[in-house]
């Protein structure tokens, strides 16, 4: 089933991490912001908000349509498109790249979505930031420090603990998720 059947909730998965957006909000230089498997826009849209300009990417042509809706009607700086984030490659142009909640290393996807990392990491231009969100479980956290440390001129800016609780309304349903959250440089 594709992300295009779920988005029929709105704000599916809530809203976007404090911790985020406080990292978004207290930095120094805004910038363009590249947002991969942005879905909703969740993060876009709000990271706009702050001053970036944001371009979103994501398989979900629905997601992709209520992100763009949505930055719309608020005037804000962002565009989408609707495509393969392991085939994109104009990584030139940001000043930030964001995976959040993108990667989980499961055996089927491990080799993929580290190679994309890696990808990006080669790509992107010196003085880019990259920050990844994800489960906060010693396997994902294993994986992902030792997919990022393959290239030893990232500079760790950030490597943070916080729990999310994500409440559904609709259901009344909720959660708590231990995530971590860890930003570089180039």
């Amino acid at each position: 089933m594709s992300y295009d059947t779920y988005y029929k909730t709105e704000k599916l998965f809530g809203e976007p991490y404090p911790e985020l957006m406080d990292f978004f909000a207290n930095y120094h230089a805004k910038g363009k912001v590249l947002d991969l498997g942005c879905g909703q826009g969740r993060d876009a849209l709000a990271i706009a908000k702050l001053g970036y300009e944001v371009l979103g990417i994501d398989s979900s042509k629905v997601g992709i349509q209520q992100m763009l809706t949505a930055a719309e009607k608020e005037r804000l700086k962002v565009k989408g498109q609707v495509s393969d984030i392991y085939k994109f490659d104009n990584f030139q142009n940001f000043d930030f790249v964001l995976f959040d909640s993108m990667f989980h290393f499961q055996k089927r996807d491990k080799e993929k979505e580290t190679a994309l990392i890696k990808r990006t990491i080669k790509n992107i231009r010196t003085g880019c930031i990259v920050i990844f969100c994800v489960q906060d479980t010693a396997y994902k956290i294993k994986v992902l420090n030792s997919t990022i440390d393959f290239e030893n001129k990232l500079e760790r800016l950030v490597d943070k603990k916080f729990k999310y609780i994500y409440k559904d309304n609709q259901n009344d349903h909720d959660s708590m998720t231990n995530y971590r959250m860890v930003i570089v440089r180039k």
